[in-house]
């Protein structure tokens, strides 16, 4: 989502818990109504959310995250990196472009060089840590290596009887890359970047990995898996992969790499043969793992130090190829309405949408007609609101009076501008309130959305015409077989 980079260069084996854990998210676009960057950011404002990775480095996404405060983490896309990693001027061009030409206004805090590059595009791997080195030494030239870390994000496929932890090791065979794949992340300061997905792991295990292990629920003492070798307790597949990866790095002679989760989530929606792909799961596993990562829990391997996370991912990407799943991994859908109500009081106000505090934008007891028709009419028109809620027949068309219509096209603006300073004013004929102003059928964007489920975000009008573009094809490879053989076979010897 989120999200991610430690700034501070520490040593695993004696880490410094000074840097706090973030959540960030994943912002995808293969949506068939995607929001524009400005309603994207407003999304993001109005969430909380302080850190973001794009797929790629689209010029109107950064412009619109300029001087918001927003962390963001940019791409290389797999579909670039043959001629970034070949072509060291290409490097420096792509750097002048997409990075240079953005900060410090926008705070670009990372670059992630392709995705899951050794088992989505093993072809492009020999000259993976080139084009890494390539796009650091432009940084290196501009004067930004020390404020932009440079890594890549690997499948945890690549991670090799990985239960219990302590046996874990990478793929051999991928050495060649992996070695001075660490060694440049060891000499440039930067994190090794992995994507954890635990909801894979269950669905490869036949049922053997217990499903409250991947979703973060509580366990018994007797059923939580034991690394024999280190009798550290593992509660969750979680930490369990991220300290695999840090005994793998061990097992390389590597033991000052942070490691940040690029990419973890769940999907809210299966078909017939992904039947844990549901709302409650998706709720259950993306409100722990924001608690657990904000509370900087840690690893059993590492206790208090940070595992930053960036959710997978903000929106639901109905274009996304695939099972269903595939399209239902988000956190909102395309009009900014929450899929469903994240529980993660107490850990901050990030994404914490399941708050009661809630502010709507009415019209104004005792403001003029006329005045409130105009500001109507405006709203529906160039204010680019969805109005067909207010259309005869429909749940806010009663009451029919100016008062009424202008309240609803008022909140939902409000909404579509992310609660944003003087976007309820409306030439002085709209007002804040906390009364919920929602009746009998007709709800507020505020009050409730789509499957009764709470806006306490920004809900967004329907744009056709969204300016970001350059989304990379992105699809979840199930190559974790060897992820979850793991697990298989040390849940049996272990639980």
């Amino acid at each position: 989502m989120a999200v991610l980079l430690l700034l501070l260069i520490f040593t695993v084996s004696a880490v410094s818990a000074d840097e706090g854990a973030f959540i960030g998210v994943n912002i995808g676009t293969d949506l068939s109504d995607m929001p524009n960057p400005t309603q994207v950011v407003a999304l993001l404002k109005s969430q909380q959310i302080r850190h973001v990775r794009l797929f790629d480095a689209d010029r109107a996404m950064l412009l619109a995250l300029a001087n918001s405060g927003i962390r963001v983490t940019v791409s290389v896309p797999n579909n670039e990196l043959l001629g970034v990693g070949q072509s060291n001027a290409t490097a420096a061009n792509w750097v002048a472009r997409n990075v240079v030409a953005h900060v410090p206004a926008t705070n670009i805090t990372a670059i992630a060089v392709g995705s899951e590059v050794l088992t989505a595009l093993p072809n492009a791997a020999p000259i993976l840590v080139s084009a890494m080195k390539f796009i650091y030494s432009a940084l290196v030239a501009s004067n930004l290596d020390k404020q932009i870390k440079v890594s890549t994000p690997h499948s945890s496929s690549i991670i090799l009887d990985s239960f219990p932890p302590s046996q874990a090791f990478f793929n051999r065979s991928w050495d060649p890359v992996m070695v001075p794949l660490l060694k440049f992340l060891q000499s440039s300061g930067s994190p090794l970047m992995l994507n954890v997905y635990p909801y894979y792991d269950y669905m490869q295990s036949n049922d053997v990995i217990p499903l409250d292990y991947a979703l973060f629920r509580p366990l018994p003492p007797n059923k939580e898996a034991v690394d024999s070798n280190t009798l550290l307790h593992y509660t969750n597949v979680f930490d369990a992969v991220v300290d695999a990866a840090y005994f793998a790095m061990a097992y390389l002679n590597v033991t000052n790499v942070p490691i940040i989760v690029l990419e973890s989530g769940w999907p809210s929606k299966g078909d017939s043969s992904e039947p844990e792909a549901t709302l409650e799961n998706a709720n259950t596993y993306n409100s722990n793992l924001v608690r657990h990562v904000m509370n900087n829990t840690g690893t059993p391997k590492h206790p208090g130090i940070a595992v930053s996370t960036y959710i997978y991912e903000l929106y639901n990407e109905d274009m996304k190829p695939g099972r269903v799943s595939e399209k239902n991994w988000g956190l909102f859908d395309a009009n900014g309405v929450p899929v469903y109500i994240m529980h993660v009081a107490g850990s901050g106000v990030v994404l914490a949408n399941d708050t009661t505090n809630q502010t709507y934008c009415t019209a104004r007891e005792g403001a003029d007609p006329k005045m409130l028709q105009a500001a109507l009419d405006w709203a529906c028109g160039p204010g680019k609101v969805d109005c067909s809620p207010l259309v005869q027949g429909q749940p806010c068309y009663e009451p029919d009076n100016v008062a009424a219509h202008a309240s609803y096209a008022f909140d939902a603006y409000y909404r579509k501008m992310g609660m944003g300073s003087g976007t309820c004013y409306f030439n002085g004929v709209a007002t804040v309130t906390t009364s919920d102003p929602s009746h009998g059928s007709c709800i507020f964007p505020g009050s409730g959305g789509r499957n009764g489920t709470f806006i306490n975000g920004t809900a967004f009008a329907p744009s056709s015409n969204s300016t970001v573009a350059g989304s990379a094809q992105r699809f979840h490879v199930d190559v974790r077989s060897s992820v979850a053989m793991g697990i298989l076979v040390w849940i049996l010897v272990f639980l």
